[in-house]
């Protein structure tokens, strides 16, 4: 199937292609996609001297419109909004963007006709699409498969004679990756995450419910991640990183699907004594180790244990956050945990829209205030040391499944297995925008926002320096259109333009 799918693919798109909408009555419209025709956003390159370009997507319809315009000697005094780039004030490096190759996400591909899926695939991470290049997937089942299970579900085997993949690996996980290894041109970076132990490792004998593993079963734990790492390497699909436990906190309730509570004081036993030393006897010291894994509310103080000691710090790399509770925790949280252990990165691992949504709203076609929530939520976190950004699933059914315990939610794609075809959200273009343009390896720099209009934006601004490249990302979540200018920090060269209402624009130019 993989080498047909190959032969399908055409020369990349110079200019892109457009969107085809369709309205389901939402604020904004989808993309469809069949096995003949879809949209890609195609090559976008950055302008030659003098130049800029902008890039823009917006509740009204536009989907990735691009325009080139002159740089101007001087700025626009009536702009609503003025910002000004500090090169000389650098902050974290970017890793990159992406999402999740869970069961769901490729128990959905699968229906759809071979054509379509290869346009998906490209879509996300081809250079015709929005190029993710940072992954994560489930270390065996989470909820977003069909069935709760393990890599080795045979009862009290602590020396994992019987660990395998499973059917869901080689048929919905695997072979996507592998197309997305082919038809990208970054590298793709995976990492796994456990939303639970074997069943009979832990003191409930569940996956889901509540409770911790057992002790005794600390060390065979610590070599069921080594088996892991293993067997996706020899599938061609190595890991670059692994966090320890899918929220870890969770385990503290009767949580209904997949889970394991892990204290933070346990969380820094179990690495200094099993798990680091595991990794690095078996040749993995390289591979990154990520703790925490759960919502920004649990910082510092869930981390200050393991980073507190030497022995636990040693082995870890960064702290995973996920979304969920950024509506109510400031952002300040981030940068106090940067303060205290700034060699320490922070990486947006899971987020998705609709999880909080009624019955009937768990999928909204269409949705651009989900686009900008999504977008928002980035910009902040990239401001406050965030690394990259890590969305959940990305494709689901059109009611946010399948999902074994009923948690639906949204995703930047959604598939309409009965025609045979899928609809870019409004959340796909929203994610494109940081995916496609900040490359890993890219440098936040300081960028200040004001003007009468200022209030309703929000900006990033990154340095690329292989390419000696710029890239400025600006939110409008106002209900009216904004006139822009850009300092490029030189205090001579102006980008002046203007950004529609409900509207994200990137804007690329080389720096002198």
């Amino acid at each position: 199937m993989l080498m047909l799918l190959l032969l399908l693919v055409p020369a990349l798109v110079a200019g892109g292609t457009e969107c085809n909408p369709r309205d389901f009555g939402a604020d904004s419209v989808v993309c469809v996609c069949t096995a003949s025709d879809c949209d890609l956003q195609g090559v976008i390159p950055v302008p030659g001297d003098g130049l800029f370009t902008t890039v823009t997507s917006s509740r009204d319809g536009l989907r990735f419109a691009q325009n080139t315009s002159p740089l101007e000697s001087t700025p626009n005094p009536d702009a609503d909004v003025s910002l000004i780039l500090d090169h000389n004030t650098e902050y974290q490096t970017i890793f990159g963007f992406g999402g999740a190759f869970t069961d769901s996400t490729g128990i959905n591909i699968a229906t759809l006709p071979l054509e379509a899926q290869d346009f998906l695939i490209r879509s996300y991470f081809s250079p015709d699409g929005i190029e993710y290049n940072l992954c994560r997937l489930p270390m065996a089942g989470s909820d977003f498969s069909i069935r709760p299970y393990s890599y080795d579900d045979v009862e009290g085997d602590v020396d994992l004679v019987y660990f395998n993949l499973t059917i869901e690996d080689y048929q919905y996980k695997l072979p996507y990756i592998k197309q997305a290894q082919q038809v990208a041109h970054r590298e793709l970076l995976l990492f796994g995450s456990p939303w639970s132990p074997p069943a009979w490792m832990k003191e409930s004998g569940t996956f889901n419910g509540s409770g911790s593993i057992l002790k005794e079963m600390w060390e065979p734990y610590a070599n069921y991640f080594i088996k892991f790492l293993q067997a996706y390497e020899a599938e061609g699909a190595p890991m670059w990183g692994v966090t320890m436990q899918n929220e870890p906190m969770t385990g503290l309730e009767d949580w209904a699907w997949n889970t394991c509570y892990w204290s933070p004081e346990d969380t820094r036993d179990w690495i200094k004594t099993y798990l680091g030393p595991a990794m690095e006897s078996a040749g993995y010291g390289d591979v990154q180790l990520m703790i925490d894994d759960h919502n920004r509310d649990t910082i510092p103080a869930y981390v200050l244990p393991c980073l507190d000691d030497a022995g636990c710090y040693q082995y870890v790399d960064g702290t995973a956050l996920h979304w969920y509770a950024d509506w109510w925790t400031s952002p300040d949280s981030m940068d106090e945990t940067h303060n205290l252990y700034p060699e320490k990165y922070l990486l947006y691992t899971e987020s998705c829209d609709g999880w909080n949504s009624g019955p009937d709203e768990r999928v909204i076609l269409g949705s651009w205030v989900r686009a900008e929530n999504y977008a928002f939520d980035v910009l902040e976190d990239l401001n406050h040391w965030a690394t990259g950004w890590v969305d959940w699933n990305m494709a689901l059914s059109m009611g946010g499944g399948p999902n074994w315990a009923n948690n639906y939610v949204d995703s930047p794609i959604i598939i309409n297995t009965d025609a045979g075809e899928f609809y870019k959200q409004p959340m796909f273009y929203a994610l494109g925008h940081f995916s496609k343009f900040i490359p890993p390896g890219s440098i936040r720099m300081a960028s200040s926002v004001s003007g009468p209009g200022s209030g309703d934006v929000i900006a990033v601004a990154v340095h690329n320096i292989p390419s000696q490249t710029d890239v400025v990302i600006i939110l409008n979540r106002g209900d009216s259109g904004k006139s822009v200018s850009v300092d490029s920090g030189s205090g001579v060269e102006f980008m002046n333009f203007a950004m529609p209402a409900k509207s994200i624009t990137t804007v690329l130019f080389h720096e002198h």
